[in-house]
């Protein structure tokens, strides 16, 4: 199964019916023009535990419906993956969508084949929608999480008694309750990876295949989303979260940069490996192959605007994460107060936040002060972009480009990142920024030592 086909993965922009036109009248038209309409493979007369049955569900059925899916989503967009999550051990499992089991099952005649296609894309569209409106419901403001506090934990709970209804707490149903809890806290301005952290954390493994959650783990969790979204509360603290960001100018203000003994001696060093594009496709590929593809071209573009000399701000950022975020326009700044680590960091948002991250970049070039080593201008570029947080999603890669245009400006490339993208920084520390420039002036040593003895 191709990754990009597996509805699991799907944010709340991927599906969000405001985004996405759905006309249900034509979907049958739609579905019966599509080119595997055209070949829908009839099931064999022979028991399901007959060798030939499974022969052609692996040669015919399963890579039919696979082709079924590519052409829904060229014609409707990614959301539409959606049609084939079935309940129970369906196949994605644990799914909200009733007309279609699996190919083995649901694929018989092309007669019956594709009125079922049709109803379960109309059945996945319908409950996005009945979602859409249930997080309309609660409109809520994180500005506001202490006076909505029992706000977000009804609209929690609801949610999660939707969730087991639609399912049946069939086999996996927890994982699109995650979902579904994850794109409710997305569409009130939760960054996705924050709010992916935040409802595993509530969930805490309780939810169990084949078995609906007792009402008062239902309540718990509820409580504990509502919680985590001001992780000091339940410290029993009366003092707010404390604005991060503004942590991070006043440390940025006092660490002594130039005071660290770097090694590197400077200079412009080319890398024996592409250690970047290297660890992109590692990790990121391996995660969705989009994320990878995107990354990869944000890294390119990053590389050819150092070249040409380009400045870092926010509208070069906003360029490259584009690519990042697979968008059809650059992403704006964000509206709203960010979260971070699991929502124990806070990022606070005023009218001069995004000028602010204009002339903290600003200071990355060699011109704005010769005597700081690029080491350091990098590590602060890159602690720059991760603790303003620019954008809802993808902070971190966009922070990741932000070091690597940093160094490329000055001709320096690395055959590995490994200590700069494994290890959490933290904005209130001093240490960390040190660390991180330490750790970027070893790469740089490193990469410059392999360079001139090939093969060592």
């Amino acid at each position: 199964m191709i990754l990009n086909l597996v509805p699991r993965f799907l944010c709340w922009d991927d599906v969000d019916p405001a985004r996405h036109p759905f006309d249900r009248d034509s979907a049958e038209q739609v579905v019966r023009s599509l080119g595997p309409a055209r070949c829908v493979p009839t099931r064999p007369e022979v028991p399901f535990a007959d060798p030939v049955m499974a022969d052609w569900t692996r040669g015919e059925a399963d890579p039919w419906a696979d082709a079924m899916s590519y052409a829904l989503v060229e014609h409707y967009g990614s959301w539409s993956v959606g049609w084939r999550w079935a309940h129970d051990e369906g196949d994605f499992g644990g799914g909200p969508v009733g007309h279609w089991c699996c190919p083995r099952d649901s694929i018989t005649t092309p007669e019956e084949t594709l009125p079922r296609v049709v109803a379960a894309l109309c059945e996945w569209r319908e409950w996005v929608e009945s979602l859409a409106g249930w997080f309309e419901a609660y409109p809520l403001d994180l500005d506001d999480v202490e006076e909505q506090r029992i706000l977000w934990e009804c609209a929690a709970r609801s949610l999660i008694l939707q969730v087991t209804d639609r399912t049946g707490c069939g086999s996996g149903w927890y994982g699109h309750c995650r979902q579904v809890l994850t794109w409710f806290l997305s569409r009130w301005g939760v960054a996705p990876e924050v709010a992916e952290e935040l409802v595993e954390e509530a969930i805490g493994g309780r939810f169990r295949s084949w078995t609906g959650p007792d009402g008062v783990v239902v309540d718990d969790v509820a409580e504990r989303l509502a919680l985590s979204l001001r992780p000091d509360d339940r410290a029993g603290s009366d003092q707010p979260l404390p604005d991060h960001l503004e942590s991070w100018l006043a440390v940025r203000a006092t660490v002594p940069w130039q005071d660290v003994q770097y090694r590197d001696t400077g200079g412009p060093v080319t890398p024996s490996s592409d250690g970047a594009a290297q660890d992109v496709r590692a990790i990121d590929a391996a995660v969705d192959p989009r994320r990878g593809e995107g990354l990869l071209a944000a890294l390119e573009l990053a590389r050819a605007d150092a070249e040409r000399g380009a400045r870092l701000d926010f509208e070069l950022l906003r360029g490259w994460q584009r690519h990042v975020l697979d968008a059809a326009q650059a992403p704006p700044f964000r509206s709203l107060p960010a979260f971070a680590k699991g929502g124990r960091e806070r990022y606070g948002m005023a009218p001069d936040t995004r000028a602010r991250l204009d002339a903290c970049l600003a200071e990355s070039g060699i011109d704005t002060d010769p005597s700081l080593p690029l080491t350091a201008r990098a590590a602060r570029a890159y602690l720059d972009v991760c603790f303003f947080h620019p954008f809802d999603d993808g902070n971190a890669r966009s922070a990741f480009l932000a070091l690597v245009f940093v160094l490329a400006r000055e001709g320096v490339a690395l055959d590995d990142v490994l200590l700069i993208r494994r290890v959490t920084f933290h904005a209130d520390s001093p240490q960390d920024a040190l660390t991180l420039a330490r750790y970027i002036d070893l790469h740089i040593v490193e990469t410059r030592r392999k360079a001139s003895s090939p093969g060592s």
